[in-house]
């Protein structure tokens, strides 16, 4: 689904990814690994048409994207959840998921399958997302993003000042996404996560990302194996 073919991007002067290759595929999570200052979150704002690369190339399902902008990205089918969440505050919950449907015709209604995920929200539809706990505003920041219907779903760091009981149903939300979708079709997940026990659970496929390259990587349940939690304690 998500091909990144010797992707560098540079900030000023400084190099910040160098020469990235990797692919997320259809059914399963992609974890993205490494210390603060590592090049992850740029990884995924370019991914995102957020920040733009120097070089290389990004194909979603076959298809280049990585001279187009945000919202071509988003019309193609990729979904982005940022770091912190960046839900509108001032807004209720209805109003953000419906922000989430920019892209389609007016007339698109709110998938219910999202509220089967997220039950909370549904409870809380004329809440406004400044009043949510950190843990709803997260699930209402996925549901966001899936509101469109991704076929790929781009997770920055989502347990990050999270209460555990919200982390263990964000984490069900996101196998069950990759296993089946919204509507029975599987998604490819690429998930930034720097809680070493959450991503292992989740992991198909581990980056281990280091000064802006990928030093490691492997398959999911070869993880303790290949010594990916001793790298991330260093």
């Amino acid at each position: 689904m998500l091909k990144v073919d010797t992707v560098h991007q540079y900030y000023g002067g400084s190099h910040i990814l160098r020469g990235l290759n990797f692919e997320a595929r259809l059914g399963e999570v992609t974890v993205v690994l490494g210390r603060n200052g590592v090049g992850k979150t740029t990884l995924l704002k370019s991914l995102m048409g957020l920040v733009p690369i120097k070089s290389g190339a990004i194909e979603l399902d076959g298809q280049g994207v990585d001279k187009l902008k945000p919202y071509e990205r988003v019309r193609l089918g990729m979904g982005y959840v940022p770091q912190g969440r960046e839900i509108f505050g001032r807004l209720t919950v209805a109003e953000n998921l419906q922000m989430g449907l920019a892209s389609k015709p007016g007339s698109t209604p709110v998938p219910e399958q999202l509220f089967e995920l997220f039950p909370v929200l549904k409870q809380m539809m004329h809440r406004r997302g400044g009043d949510l706990s950190g843990g709803q505003q997260q699930q209402l920041a996925i549901a966001r993003a899936l509101a469109a219907g991704p076929k790929l779903l781009i997770l920055d760091e989502p347990t990050e000042g999270i209460q555990p009981s919200i982390i263990k149903d964000i984490g069900r939300a996101i196998r069950k996404l990759a296993d089946e979708g919204l509507n029975g079709q599987k998604m490819a997940v690429v998930l930034v996560e720097q809680f070493y026990d959450f991503a292992a659970e989740l992991a198909d496929q581990y980056l281990v990302m280091e000064r802006g390259e990928i030093i490691r990587q492997g398959r999911g349940d070869q993880m303790e194996a290949d010594g990916v939690r001793q790298l991330m304690s260093i």
